[in-house]
Parts: structure tokens; C-alpha cells; sequence
């Protein structure tokens, strides 16, 4: 194994504690207009994140870092590329952060109601980008023979861009939604139990979807392990595995399965990228 391969599985490791950490703030985020019927609710949902989503910014940060040091050319390429995308991710990363810093700051509802649309957008929106931004590394984006990205944000958002996009929202919509099963008690906790069985069945129907579309736009889900194939499946075990753990009402474990699930779906990616990094869409050459 040589050192660009171990820097590789580094950052894939970084990013996959990144979604499997940040996944479950996002999905909080996401889900606290849904969940809350008073402001003791809202209160309730926000402190269960309050002790970790600040730390948890630190992983992909730190996988920025690692990819600007091992792989320049790659940092540079999709952070040129992504610029606007990104830019969109840290403004939804402000808001939210200021949001549930500030929230309590001030004893007025409408500032509140300010507050809670700041952590509900300054959620959805990162998760939403962060799902496009990996499938188009996973379908190719144009770049060419400068190794320069030629195209603009519009084209980053084609139709399976967007339904990854929509993966992300709904998987870290579940695992929120379990992650507060475990925190919670009482009537929320049962609401919360509710929602993330309502939950499963839309996202595995995205993800089914995604994964037969998949077969045309990429090469993503072939090959995979001694058995083409054996990291999705494993990855749609642990879905499926996931509900019938709602259904116990086993939080913990139904915690453990969706995010054994991100981190499975994060390997997949990373793995149909190796050892291309970034793909070109215009010539695979590149």
C-alpha cells in the first residue's frame, strides 16, 4: 500500500465520521419544525444536539486539511469547482450555528421563530448540497486536460445529482430521528418513534431508485468487494435492519444500524472513486 493510498482511506475515514457525526445534527435540524408542538419541545430537541454539533464540524475540516496536504490538485479542482456549492454549505452552517448559540439569548418569539428557521434551513440546505456534491464526484463533473472544472453550479444540479441530494435529506432525516428516540422521553419520544417510521419506507424507495438509476449515470455499484455488489447490499441489510429495530423499539440499535447504513453508503462512495478521485465527465482520460 502506498502513501497516497493511505492518505486516501484517511480522508475516507474523516468524511465518513463527518456524516455519520454531522448526520444526526442535520437530521435534528431537519426535523425540529415536525417533531415540536410548543417551545418546551423545541427546546427539548435543540439541547439534545447542543454538547456535539460545534465538535462534530471538526471532522470535515479536518478532512479539507488532509486533502489540501496529500492531494493538491484534487483540493483545488473541486474546491474551484464546488466554490458556489460550497459557499452555500458554510452560509447554512453560520445561520444554524448562530441559531442555536443565540436562540436563548433573547426572550422573544419572534426571535425564536427566526432562530428555528435558521436551524432548519442551516440543516436541510448543507445536507441537501452535500448529497449533490457527492454524487456528482461519483458521476463525473466536467473538468479538462488543465485539470480545471468547466462547468457552472446549475450543472451540478441535474436530475440524479438532485436525487442524491434527496437521499441525504431523508437518511439524515432518519438517523436524527432515532438519534432523538434515544434522547428523548415521554409523548416526544413516541412522536419522534412515529416520524422515523413514517421515515423509512420514503427513504428506502429514494435510495432503491437511486441505486437502479445508478446502473446508467455511473459505475459506482459495480464491483465491489469478492462479490460485485457485497458493500450495497450490506449497506441495504443494515436499512432494512434499521426498521425492524423501530419496531422493537430498540433505539440503541436502530441508532447503530443507521449509522452503520451512512457509513457503509460513505465506503461505497469512496470506494467507486478510488482511484480516480475525481472523475471526468467529458473524458475519462482526465
Amino acid at each position: 500500500m502506498d502513501l497516497q493510498t493511505i492518505w486516501y482511506i484517511l480522508i475516507a475515514v474523516l468524511f465518513i465520521g463527518y456524516f455519520f457525526l454531522e448526520g444526526f445534527d442535520f437530521g435534528v435540524g431537519i426535523l425540529l419544525p415536525f417533531v415540536s408542538h410548543d417551545d418546551t419541545d423545541r427546546r427539548v430537541v435543540i439541547n439534545t444536539i447542543g454538547p456535539f454539533w460545534d465538535a462534530n464540524e471538526v471532522w470535515v475540516l479536518t478532512a479539507g486539511g488532509a486533502m489540501f496536504a496529500a492531494f493538491p490538485n484534487w483540493y483545488a479542482t473541486m474546491f474551484s469547482g464546488f466554490y458556489l456549492a460550497l459557499l452555500l454549505v458554510l452560509v447554512g452552517l453560520i445561520v444554524r450555528g448562530v441559531s442555536l448559540e443565540f436562540r436563548a439569548k433573547m426572550d422573544y418569539a419572534r426571535w425564536r421563530q427566526l432562530a428555528d428557521a435558521g436551524i432548519f434551513w442551516g440543516s436541510l440546505i448543507p445536507a441537501l448540497i452535500w448529497g449533490v456534491r457527492i454524487t456528482n464526484l461519483v458521476r463525473g463533473v466536467p473538468i479538462g486536460p488543465d485539470k480545471n472544472f468547466t462547468g457552472n453550479l446549475f450543472g451540478l444540479l441535474n436530475p440524479y445529482s438532485l436525487l442524491g441530494g434527496i437521499v441525504a435529506i431523508v437518511m439524515f432525516a432518519l438517523h436524527g430521528a432515532v438519534f432523538l428516540s434515544l434522547r428523548t422521553t415521554g409523548d416526544l419520544q413516541e412522536r419522534v418513534r412515529k416520524v422515523a417510521r413514517a421515515l423509512w419506507l420514503p427513504g428506502a424507495l429514494v435510495m432503491l431508485l437511486f441505486a437502479i438509476w445508478g446502473r446508467f449515470e455511473t459505475d459506482l455499484f459495480a464491483g465491489f468487494g469478492v462479490v460485485p455488489g457485497t458493500l450495497p447490499f450490506i449497506t441495504a441489510v443494515a436499512y432494512i435492519g434499521a426498521y425492524v429495530f423501530m419496531r422493537l423499539k430498540n433505539d440503541g440499535w436502530a441508532f447503530a444500524a443507521t449509522s452503520f447504513t451512512i457509513v457503509m453508503a460513505t465506503v461505497v462512495a469512496f470506494q467507486g472513486l478510488y482511484p480516480r478521485v475525481m472523475p471526468s465527465s467529458l473524458n475519462h482520460q482526465y
